[in-house]
């Protein structure tokens, strides 16, 4: 895992799923289990976009992708990836990135979709507008 301060730039980041700022100064950090997602899906252009739905592995505490149906424990909507994040260029290397737990969400604008089994998951802590 590196864990070293440098500053890159990503262009741009679209968090216009944020529908308040309600929430925006408490995302909690939490290790992406990089090997759990997508190339193609999840950071085709190299970084993981904000708003990206998250669920905590059993096992070992990390994050990965939100999919309703596994049964590792991503099957419960945990969050959303709050700010864009750097994939490492090693799908086997971790990274860390702030996770939004309490707050409002714009469900239309999500970079991928959450269905309704998963909005349920986080009700009273994440409202969907």
């Amino acid at each position: 895992m590196d864990l070293t301060q440098k500053r890159e730039d990503f262009g741009s980041d679209d968090q216009s799923w944020i529908a308040s700022r309600h929430g925006l100064n408490n995302g909690k950090a939490a290790t992406l289990d990089v090997s759990l997602f997508t190339k193609s899906e999840h950071y085709p252009e190299g970084f993981f976009k904000s708003g990206i739905p998250l669920a905590k592995i059993t096992a070992t505490g990390k994050v990965g992708p939100y999919d309703g149906a596994a049964t590792d424990g991503r099957g419960t909507l945990y969050g959303f990836l709050l700010t864009t994040v750097k994939a490492p260029a090693d799908p086997s290397t971790d990274v860390v990135g702030p996770v939004l737990l309490h707050g409002f969400v714009k469900a239309s604008n999500l970079p991928i979709e959450v269905d309704a089994a998963g909005q349920a998951d986080v009700a009273g802590r994440l409202i969907f507008t």
